[in-house]
């Protein structure tokens, strides 16, 4: 099941190159619209959204240009969170929901992520099936000069999504006397983040909340959160938050400065969830890059903790599987799925808040949930020509690392799915497992060299 243009999240390439070039949103907003076109007895409709990059106003004419042409009406809503779309995309009946986002890589790259009338990302089978349309006589799904589709811009759609984010939190709940630092990343959640939090009674300081087009994840957010740690001391603020660019990853910042993972967030949700008898099925599902410390307090807990592939879409179609209603990665995608069918930062963020305020604890007490085991990974990029992990060498220094840790720890390297990096981690005692590690990236880096 080979893949032209879509990935593990969607279509992703530098902007005007590779897949993300005005001509292939058009040809994707032709073949998009021919899918989800079932009836021909009424209007369909488009929702999109994009994140703050420079290169979304091209992707965004050149699909709305490609639904149009093919008959559907197009909602434009403005910079705004992946999970905003998502949800907004199953609260106004739309047919299809579109967010244009590279999600944490820099203002280079650009992606288009689509969602279905239920708010869910598509299937490979949907996915397949709009490359092939793409591939084809897309010129066949031109409307007449009657039935051209229309474009508007939805002007309250963020104040939409605001509400559905507010309402996740119990009725009465306040966050009055919490300071709060918010990295926005220069992206998405921008104006989202500090209004939510602000509406809600918290004294917020928000931070890179003024994107350029070309500062999006520069630094900052969620895969860089060194100025948040910075910032919570300077005003001694009792939490941070850090989103990334489309706002549907969140990392935390403790009072004291110390950056807390997604491992530890989904363990304190999930505990607090069973406590409250709130957890679907006394399961969980993470994705194979957890750390093992995590499923043994779990576990001790009594909650199972299922894996998958990484990727938010592969947890999502994990939980639904097993019936669970919290998963995530340990890079901050964290899906709560009472309240939203993908990862969501803010939601999340939001659900620890109102355990913060409950417990009457200090971050630092509250979000230490288990003692990781030693973990550590590197990346390492490549020639996307080219298949460093197939050749003799890499095997062999693979091989090799497996054979010292004799079972006491584990390796995992694979490609990312969203750029051209090769991801080594490594887990277990760190005296065997850092060497290790290593040893790996340097025999890729020569391979690469």
């Amino acid at each position: 099941m080979n893949k032209r243009y879509f990935g593990t999240d969607g279509i992703r390439g530098q902007a005007n190159s590779d897949a993300m070039t005005a001509e292939i949103a058009l040809r994707l907003g032709l073949a998009a619209a021919s899918y989800f076109r079932v009836n021909s007895h009424r209007r369909h409709t488009v929702v999109i959204g994009k994140d703050t990059r420079l290169s979304g106003y091209m992707i965004e004419s050149a699909l709305t240009a490609g639904f149009t042409s093919a008959g559907m009406d197009v909602n434009l809503f403005g910079p705004l969170p992946t999970p905003a779309v998502a949800t907004l995309t199953r609260s106004l009946r739309a047919d299809l929901g579109v967010m244009i986002t590279a999600s944490h890589n820099p203002y280079e790259d650009n992606g288009i992520k689509l969602f279905g009338p239920d708010g869910f990302k598509l299937s490979d089978d949907a996915e397949l099936e709009i490359e092939r349309l793409m591939d084809s006589k897309v010129g066949e799904a031109l409307a007449a000069p009657s039935g051209i589709g229309r474009a508007k811009r939805v002007d309250d759609a963020r104040a939409r999504y605001v509400e559905i984010v507010k309402a996740t939190l119990p009725r009465q709940m306040r966050l009055n006397g919490l300071r709060i630092v918010v990295d926005c990343a220069n992206g998405a959640a921008y104006k989202v983040a500090p209004g939510v939090l602000w509406e809600l009674g918290a004294d917020v300081i928000p931070i890179h909340n003024r994107p350029n087009g070309l500062n999006i994840n520069e630094d900052c957010g969620a895969v860089a959160p060194h100025d948040l740690s910075a910032q919570v001391l300077k005003y001694r603020a009792d939490i941070g938050i850090a989103l990334d660019g489309d706002a549907d990853r969140l990392v935390i910042c403790d009072e004291s400065g110390h950056i807390v993972d997604g491992d530890q967030l989904i363990g304190l949700i999930a505990l607090s969830w069973k406590k409250a008898g709130k957890l679907s099925g006394d399961v969980i599902v993470t994705t194979v890059m957890s750390n093992i410390a995590l499923e043994q307090t779990l576990e001790k807990a009594g909650i199972a903790m299922e894996r998958t592939l990484v990727g938010d879409r592969y947890v999502v179609e994990g939980m639904r599987a097993v019936g669970s209603n919290i998963g995530g990665e340990q890079s901050g995608h964290i899906v709560l799925s009472d309240f939203a069918t993908t990862g969501d930062g803010l939601i999340s963020a939001l659900q620890v808040l109102a355990l913060l305020v409950n417990s009457s604890k200090p971050a630092s007490t509250l979000l230490s949930v288990f003692k990781p085991a030693p973990q550590i990974q590197r990346n390492i990029r490549y020639n996307r020509d080219r298949d460093p992990l197939s050749t003799d060498e890499i095997q062999s220094v693979i091989a090799d690392g497996e054979k010292k840790l004799n079972g006491k720890g584990r390796l995992l390297i694979r490609k990312s799915g969203t750029e051209p990096v090769i991801r080594v981690m490594g887990e277990g005692p760190r005296s065997v497992v850092f060497p290790i590690v290593d040893s790996i990236c340097a025999a890729l880096e020569n391979v690469e060299s």
